[in-house]
């Protein structure tokens, strides 16, 4: 174009080139856009008809265009942009004509960013935008209407930010009506906001008899959001080009035109849609046209010459125009599958399958049902049929076009008005055209969009193409073929396999392939005379006729006739044949060339010799005549030059030495002087410092002693200060003593709560041992009055000698019981003591802090007093803020990184509700039968499998809105949970009964002889082992029926309706208890009977082996006395005493864990109690409701029920599971390792047999060393990530080295690099990155599972640093380490990626953290009572609160955060975390329960009191000491909590005097005025002791609060998140001393 406007020139002086011209940038800007292969892409079809006069002036132009791309409005593939136009108007956002667009960066528009990178280097889109207005003003069109073009492009990339919300049902959205984005497309298009936002999520449906209107879906008012977009901007885009062909229209007379076609090349992507298949058939017949434009014309050329000549065949792709645009075609099945009602692109690729499948043109693929592959004259395209029907609709609701039609803006409404393109703006020029050919506009006249005779887009491009093909057959065409060097936009870089490539797609390499068969080099006999003479001999130019001249030649030089052919005028010449004569000529040149360059040179160089040779000697001669004379000179002047030296030297040295005499008497002289004065002055110095000496050091000692002197009085003033005081408080302590202790606990609160803990403790202790002292009494005095009984029937059968035996036993009995009291009284007289030394230790406490206090002003006012150093001061506020900013910067980088893993999310969530919408067939429900299926109860009915757990049947009760109901849940799960526990224990201590009793059978049975058993011992051991089991049914029996009472307990305690009957009950228990004690105790003497027995009969059958051997059979029964000896009785009861004494061991353990048992059921019994006295108080005032809320409490209690027995059956089943998983592991682990010794026992065995038969000399093969890398296959890789990544469980690698996944990835890692085989090391690595994200997204609440792949990620992130060759990484490498980095790669972008996914696993591992702390924390921190007693005494202004934490055992203790905190802490050390991030994970915790808890004290007016705040400073110095336990007290986890330290403080001091408010202001630093004046306001005195704030001294704190800028809120953000920091931690493992276990079954890794 601009070649024509420069050679052609106007005919006027319109200027009517530079139009042309200028609407170049206008069509790029608004048609181009960047692609993955063109920066500066086409994105629609352009006819230009350039049109000129008889003198071949321009006198005009006209431009058509043809399918418009215009889904790339909505949609940007990667690495792509859309239109130039929306870049160029963000970056001249900032001009002061576009204020009121609302436009900022193109990064912040959706339409504009879905692409990635919105910029293009090297290309300014400012200035590209200002040469576009240059063009829109060159080509006429007004400011104002620019301004409303820029306006309706505006208001497009506004319309693509515009918030949809979808409601819960699914089926309806909605627009928040303060959303911005849709105000200012409103405002920018002139349309009323209300009808806009209504229609954007509605439609009308219009029947015969009535009209509806519909709510849409989320996915359909996106549809119509982005078929709006499309439609406002094709209208605009129409609007230009018509205005366009306005400008360049002219009234002359058209002599002829030239017409340009700059259409879309052949296009074939990974998704082909509509655009490419209208694309590729344009092409198709464009490229029909070509082949029979340039064939013909070559073959009509042969037959004009009249050579004898074949028609050759070339191919011919009309079967494929015919499948795309013949009858019943791809095109006409797509437009009746359009007027179908219900037409889908299923159904319609059905249709083609079942139409066109015998077509050689038309393929099926394998895999896919909804995508076919048309055979195109390049190449074969697959079209995926999704999206066909709807682009070819391009449907708009006509609500939407109406509410356009009807802006206030005269543009906008021109636009969209019917009759608009119904005079295409071609017409005019085409009327006015005198040429043949009548020119139509390809563009048909639009109908309204609703109508059903509307022409689809399909219809219109083929009418359009039509008109093409008829211009292009009407005119004499040319062709321009370009080609792109290379993919990569590239300069200088021609890519050939490319090249070829596009040559064969465009059909050029046919187009050779059969000039070649043909005659594809001529020349006319005159021109190939005058070129080729030079071959023709002298006698034949004697002939006048030169085509037989030309004849003559061509025979005697070319053998072979065929090569060549005469025609009428030409001549025709094979392929080859023209280079041959060439070659002949040039020879023949270079032949003469030769022989005239010989002779010339000859004759040049002996001119060239003969002259040199006379200048030569003529140079000589007068070269040695000048050469004497001048050295006769040279002589002469020598021997003048000697005498003159002589003289002048004598006479410069004489000079020298008297000038030298004279200077050094006059240094001399001035030496000696100087020399004297310094000594003089020296010691006139010495002499006046010696008086300032004097002076000074007087006075210094002056000044001293008056010093001392001031700060002796003011010691003596302070310490008879506070003497005064001390006195004054001790005169005070009657009267206040309250506020006393108050004033005294203000620094000493953790120590006396400590000293009361150790208090607590040795109670507890002391408890301990006077119940194990009366627990020793009371088995003494059992085991006193069975021996008194024994005594008795023992003086029956024998004499006095038994009884003085018994008595001396009963004695010795007596003085161990005497010895146990003396050791009772001791331990209480210790007891005493200690609390005497205790509470004097606590007044020697209370003085020092008092003393300490003292000191500590003292060295505040010193330190104050030094520290004026402002350069100091200066950097530390430099360096203070720069760490600052470097915070925020981490913290705005990581929320970004969080905001992409929630868009990504987001994507991957709407990406499956996509492919749910396409699988899914049939209707889905809707909103009505929804409501009636919902309206049958008035509480949903939450169901077991969708309960995991209570926190989520809480949570979906509180999405319903019942808060009632949910506040009752939550009361009801933590008393099932308590009671949950509490049969656990129960279960425990059963447990451990049954395991005691076990182990005293084995000793039984341990204790009965091995050797020589009889038949009558056998007969006992059967008799004794029934006695046994019968006992321990009837054990068995007891325990069910202690069960059994429990259970008959809870229900009178659920359904009692009074307090009183929980002391009835209570007492009914322990008599059960004490009945179940008694049968139990008979039990066992029982069984110590039998055991008596047992003994005694051994005893008496050893001793009858060496004595008599019939005696056993006589003695074998004590029972039976009528036959017994003497000494046979006495040997009896020696072995009863000895059984005694071995059983008394026995019997005091187990009555300790009986009364231990029974000590634990009484809590239990205590604590059930308090909770049913809960539940009867929550009844009653359930009674006091309506009917219909007690039946909606009864519902909530079997929810609560049915839920909490889901939760047990659930946990049972997950640690069957556990413990079936563990077990099977080990069986894998012990199976394999028996393996493994059976192989290498056979091996061992099979090598000795062959070295036994066989004594010949092997040699061994050394074994190479394992070089720490790991090779597998590709088509491993899947399995690789699923083993290690995507199935792998954290318990899988409980006991082997922290991070292993990391590490054998990583030798993965290096292997593909040491092989150099950069697919592999990307796969790998985009691989096990997704498996990644995959797991954490199925396990976004394990955090387990989280801290497991934080740590594995930060260590493949440090394995990949430290071997990368980065000599900053290889600092504390070993040599075998540095042996292992990386040889071939840098894998520096990849170590970006694994750090980001290492900031969102740490997000996602800190927000499930906080989602199990956070109900905790109100509890933990405000209102369980830690400190015995300090909950006694209420506020004057306390009310019931109804929240679920309220009832005291229900709620959590600290003991329980902490607890959790271990359990974090302890998962995080096990899976090898690094300890920095544990420290930070440890910070945001703490910071969330500062603010958790803070804000709760600042909204709660009931826990604003004295005793709040010693329980806060109690619960802090708790977790204090957790953390120094923990060694975490380096993480500036305690300075996160200094605002809540500092609110407990303010709860605790004094509030009256302005003392107290300086006091108060300068120590509540880090709370804002807000905050400080809140909790003086909600302060609630105690009853007895103190009195409200005044207002005067809350005015008093705001007016010396009023120079601090303080933020305005007043909460603390408990969601805020510190910025992570990832250090480097280098390990020391090598990756040649890492091991494999076999459980992760990886045996297709090969180690190298």
């Amino acid at each position: 174009m601009r070649y024509f406007a420069t050679v052609g020139g106007s005919a006027s002086d319109t200027n009517i080139e530079e139009k042309v011209l200028a609407s170049s940038p206008i069509m790029e800007a608004i048609g181009n856009a960047k692609t993955t292969r063109n920066d500066n892409s086409s994105r629609f079809g352009k006819y230009i008809q350039i049109g000129f006069d008889k003198r071949y002036h321009i006198i005009g132009a006209n431009m058509r265009t043809y399918l418009l791309e215009k889904s790339r409005v909505v949609f940007q593939a990667d690495d792509e942009r859309n239109y130039h136009i929306f870049y160029q108007l963000c970056a001249a956002a900032s001009l002061p004509e576009f204020k009121e667009l609302a436009l900022t960066c193109a990064e912040d528009f959706f339409y504009a960013s879905q692409g990635g990178d919105t910029s293009i280097e090297g290309v300014d889109d400012a200035e590209d935008f200002e040469k576009t207005r240059q063009a829109f003003t060159l080509l006429g069109v007004r400011e104002s209407h620019q301004i409303s073009i820029f306006k309706i492009i505006a208001s497009i990339l506004h319309l693509g930010n515009v918030e949809i919300q979808s409601e819960r049902d699914g089926d309806s959205c909605s627009i928040s009506p303060e959303d911005e984005h849709l105000n200012n497309f409103c405002r920018l298009l002139g349309v009323e906001h209300s009808q806009m936002e209504h229609w954007l999520c509605h439609r009308k449906l219009v029947t015969t008899s009535e009209t509806y209107v519909k709510t849409m879906s989320l996915q359909q008012v996106v549809n119509a959001r982005n078929a709006l977009a499309k439609h406002i901007y094709a209208q605009l885009f129409g609007w230009i080009v018509e205005h366009i062909n306005k400008a360049l229209h002219t009234s002359l007379k058209q002599h002829s035109f030239i017409g340009v076609l700059d259409i879309y090349g052949f296009e074939t992507f990974e998704v082909n849609s509509f655009e490419q298949f209208c694309i590729n058939y344009a092409n198709e017949k464009l490229q029909q046209q070509f082949n029979s434009h340039v064939f013909k014309l070559e073959q009509e050329e042969y037959m004009k010459e009249q050579i004898p000549w074949t028609l050759i065949d070339f191919y011919d792709n009309q079967p494929c125009i015919d499948l795309i645009e013949a009858k019943l075609g791809i095109l006409d099945l797509l437009d009746e599958e359009c007027k179908v009602p219900k037409g889908t692109d299923q159904n319609w690729a059905q249709k083609l399958y079942d139409r066109h499948s015998g077509s050689q043109h038309f393929q099926k693929p394998r895999m896919s049902n909804t995508a076919f592959i048309v055979v195109h004259f390049a190449d074969k395209v697959e079209y995926l049929s999704d999206g066909f029907l709807e682009k070819n609709r391009d449907t708009v609701y006509e609500e939407q076009i109406n509410i356009l039609k009807a802006s206030k803006f005269p543009l906008v409404a021109d636009l969209f008005h019917d009759d608009k393109d119904s005079v295409p703006a071609s017409t005019t020029s085409g009327k006015s055209s005198s040429s043949k050919i009548n020119i139509r506009s390809s563009r048909p006249p639009l109908k309204a969009p609703n109508k059903e005779h509307k022409k689809t887009v399909g219809h219109q491009f083929r009418t359009s193409l039509h008109l093409l093909m008829e211009t292009l057959n009407a005119t004499t065409p040319h062709y321009v073929r370009c080609v792109k060097p290379n993919d990569k936009k590239l300069p200088f870089h021609f890519d050939p396999k490319r090249a070829v490539q596009q040559l064969r797609a465009c059909g050029v390499l046919e187009t050779i392939r059969i000039s070649a068969a043909g005659y594809p080099s001529r020349w006319a006999y005159h021109d190939f005379f005058n070129r080729y003479r030079v071959l023709v001999k002298k006698r034949e130019l004697a002939n006048t006729d030169k085509k037989a001249i030309c004849k003559s030649v061509l025979e005697s030089l070319i053998k072979d006739p065929d090569k060549f052919q005469f025609g009428r005028t030409k001549i025709f010449f094979r392929a080859g044949q023209v280079a041959y004569l060439e070659k002949l000529r040039a020879d023949k040149f270079r032949a003469a060339t030769i022989m005239i360059q010989k002779t010339v040179r000859g004759w040049l160089q002996r001119v060239k010799y003969r002259r040199l040779k006379w200048a030569t000697l003529t140079l000589q001669r007068y070269c040695r005549g000048y050469l004497a004379r001048r050295l006769a000179e040279h002589l002469r002047r020598t021997h003048a030059a000697v005498v003159f030296q002589k003289q002048y030297r004598m006479r410069r040295a004489l000079l020298a030495y008297q000038r030298l005499r004279r200077a050094a008497l006059v240094i001399q002289a001035f030496v000696r002087g100087t020399f004297v004065r310094r000594i003089y002055h020296q010691v006139l110095r010495e002499h006046k410092a010696t008086i300032i000496q004097k002076h000074v050091r007087g006075w210094m000692a002056r000044r001293r002693f008056q010093q001392l002197r001031g700060a002796a009085i003011v010691i003596q003033c302070a310490f008879r200060r506070l003497k005064a005081k001390r006195e004054l408080k001790a005169l005070k302590i009657e009267a206040r003593s309250a506020e006393h202790l108050k004033r005294l606990n203000v620094g000493m609160e953790n120590k006396v709560v400590q000293l009361q803990r150790k208090i607590d403790d040795q109670n507890k202790e002391f408890k301990t041992l006077s119940e194990q002292l009366s627990a020793v009494t009371s088995t003494y005095t059992m085991e006193v009055e069975k021996l008194k009984k024994e005594l008795g029937h023992y003086q029956q059968s024998q004499g006095e000698d038994g009884s003085l035996r018994l008595q001396e036993e009963v004695e010795t009995l007596r003085t161990e019981l005497e010895r146990a009291h003396s050791e009772r009284k001791i331990l209480e007289d210790a007891h005493t003591r200690e609390n005497d030394e205790l509470r004097q230790r606590v007044a020697d406490l209370e003085q020092e802090n008092a003393l300490l206090k003292e000191e500590k002003e003292q060295l505040n006012n010193q330190i104050l007093c030094q520290s004026k150093d402002e350069f100091a001061q200066n950097s530390v506020k430099e360096n203070l803020l720069m760490k600052k900013e470097l915070e925020e910067e981490r913290s705005r980088y990581q929320n970004l990184v969080k905001e992409y893993s929630r868009l990504e999310q987001r994507y991957d969530n709407l990406r499956d509700e996509m492919t749910i919408i396409k699988q899914t067939p049939g209707h889905r429900r809707n909103p009505s039968n929804q409501s009636s299926l919902e309206s049958d109860s008035n509480y949903p009915s939450i169901s077991t499998s969708e309960v995991g757990d209570t926190e989520d049947a809480l949570q979906q009760v509180e999405e319903i809105g019942l808060e009632k109901a949910a506040m009752d849940m939550t009361v009801f799960l933590k008393l099932q949970k308590r009671v949950r526990e509490l049969e656990q224990e129960r279960k425990k201590m059963q447990t451990q009964l049954e395991k005691r009793e076990q182990q005293d059978s084995k000793k039984v049975q341990v204790d009965q002889p091995k050797n020589d058993i009889d038949v009558d011992q056998d007969a006992d051991l059967a008799y004794n082992s029934l006695k046994r089991q019968e006992l321990e049914s009837e054990n068995k029996k007891l325990k069910n029926e202690l069960n059994e009472l429990r259970k008959a307990m809870a229900d009178q305690a659920t359904q009692s309706d009074s307090t009183h009957s929980s002391p009835d009950s209570y007492s009914l228990l322990l008599n059960q208890l004490k009945l179940a004690n008694e049968e139990l105790e008979v039990r066992k003497e029982e069984v110590l009977i039998l055991r008596t027995q047992i003994v005694s009969a051994d005893q008496r059958r050893l001793a009858g082996k060496s004595t008599e051997p019939n005696i056993n059979a006589r003695t074998s029964w004590p029972n039976s006395e009528k036959h017994v000896d003497q000494e046979d009785a006495i040997e009896a009861y020696h072995g009863v005493c000895q059984t005694n004494r071995l059983l008394e061991a026995q019997l005091q353990a187990q009555s300790r864990e009986h009364e231990e048992e029974v000590e634990h059921l009484k809590a239990q019994v205590e604590a059930l109690k308090e909770e049913m006295d809960k539940q009867q108080q929550a009844f009653c005032q359930t009674l006091l409701l309506s009917p219909e809320a007690q039946v909606e409490f009864g519902v909530q209690q079997e929810i609560t029920r049915l839920t909490n027995e889901n939760l047990d059956l659930k946990e049972l089943v997950e640690k069957l599971e556990k413990n079936e998983k563990k077990l099977k592991k080990q069986l894998k682990i012990y199976m394999k390792k028996v393996q493994d010794l059976e192989a290498a026992q056979a091996l061992a065995q099979s090598e000795r047999k062959r070295h036994e038969l066989n004594r010949q000399v092997t040699v061994q093969r050394k074994e190479k060393d394992f070089q720490g890398m790991l090779e597998y296959h590709k088509e491993d890789e899947a399995l690789l990530i699923r083993n290690l990544v995507t199935d792998l469980k954290p318990q899988m690698l409980a006991g082997t080295v922290p991070c292993l996944p990391a590490y054998i990835l990583y030798m993965c890692i290096r292997h593909a690099d040491y092989i150099n085989d950069d697919v592999k090391v990307h796969s790998l690595l985009t691989s096990t990155i997704n498996g990644i994200k995959k797991v954490l997204k199925k396990h976004n609440e394990n955090f387990e599972m989280t801290s497991f792949w934080l740590s594995n990620t930060c260590r493949l992130l440090h394995c990949l640093k430290q071997y990368s060759g980065d000599e900053g990484f290889m600092t504390q490498n070993t040599t075998k380490q540095n042996e292992h980095c990386l040889k071939n790669f840098d894998l520096t972008e990849y170590r970006q990626v694994l750090s980001d996914l290492s900031i969102q696993i740490y997000q996602q591992l800190i927000k499930i953290a906080e989602g199990v702390l956070q109900p905790m924390i109100v509890s933990a921190m405000l209102e369980n009572e830690s400190i015995q007693g300090l909950s006694g005494v209420k506020p004057t202004g306390y009310r019931k609160r109804t929240s679920s934490m309220a009832d005291g055992d229900n709620s959590y203790c600290l003991e329980a955060v902490i607890r959790q905190m271990n359990s974090f802490h302890t998962v995080m050390c096990d899976q090898g975390l690094d300890p920095e991030i544990i420290l930070q994970v440890f910070k945001q915790l703490f910071y969330m329960i500062n603010a958790v808890t803070l804000n709760n004290l600042l909204l709660r007016k009931d826990v604003c009191s004295w005793s709040t705040g010693m329980q806060l400073r109690y619960n802090i110095s708790q977790l204090e000491e957790w953390l120094r336990g923990r060694n975490l007290h380096q993480s500036g986890a305690v300075q996160t909590m200094e605002p809540l330290i500092q609110a407990a403080q303010l709860l605790q001091l004094k509030k009256k005097t302005p003392e107290d408010a300086e006091a108060i202001c300068s120590l509540c630093t880090s709370l804002s005025t807000q905050q400080i004046v809140k909790i003086l306001n909600l302060y609630t005195p105690l009853n007895e002791f103190e009195e409200r704030v005044t207002v005067g001294f809350i005015r008093t704190i705001q007016a010396q609060l009023q120079e601090r800028n303080d933020p305005q809120q007043l909460l603390l953000d408990f969601k805020h998140m510190f910025p992570v920091l990832f250090p480097f931690n280098p390990s020391s493992l090598t990756m040649d001393s890492i091991h494999i276990p076999a459980c992760l079954n990886l045996e297709f890794l090969n180690e190298v």
